[in-house]
């Protein structure tokens, strides 16, 4: 199971499965999320994530980024709604692009993380500076189009890292 989702992880990152690829990916239905009369209450299933040790420190470190790049998709969303596409595209680059490696310390925490973990984020990452780029150019062009397909692959990277692996 666990080779499955890394490879379902891999492969959505680079692209082969987009959108559709992803909802089913990310989707098997499992009913035992779903209320069952207390008679037949069934244990629930264990988390099929791959878990990831960090030190206690170096953890939280994480979870606190973790946490800052959604609320900068937030931001990111928020500012391409208003049309300020500039700002989308510096809030990208500061907050979640290559430029943002060092502000979160990823050399040190990347230590700690598989192989496949260090590959998704890379390619997250990559994409957030390759959406500030597209911002730019929608700011120029008034086409968002390319810069919202960057911003999709952002957001397929967060969600196939998180369904592959969990931190401890």
């Amino acid at each position: 199971m666990r080779a499955r989702k890394l490879l379902v992880a891999v492969v959505l990152v680079a692209g082969v499965g987009g959108p559709a690829g992803l909802a089913l990916a990310q989707h098997k239905h499992d009913a035992s999320h779903e209320a069952a009369p207390a008679a037949v209450a069934k244990k629930p299933a264990a988390d099929p994530r791959i878990a990831v040790r960090f030190p206690a420190g170096l953890r939280e470190h994480t979870l606190t980024n973790m946490r800052d790049h959604l609320l900068a998709l937030a931001e990111i969303h928020e500012a391409l709604s208003k049309g300020a596409y500039d700002v989308a595209g510096k809030t990208a680059e500061e907050r979640l692009g290559m430029s943002s490696l060092k502000l979160h310390g990823a050399h040190e925490v990347s230590k700690y993380m598989p192989k496949g973990m260090q590959e998704i984020g890379t390619s997250m990452h990559h994409s957030a500076s390759q959406f500030a780029v597209e911002a730019q150019n929608s700011s120029a062009t008034g086409d968002l189009k390319p810069a919202l397909a960057v911003l999709a692959r952002i957001t397929q990277a967060c969600v196939a890292c998180h369904a592959t692996y969990r931190l401890q």
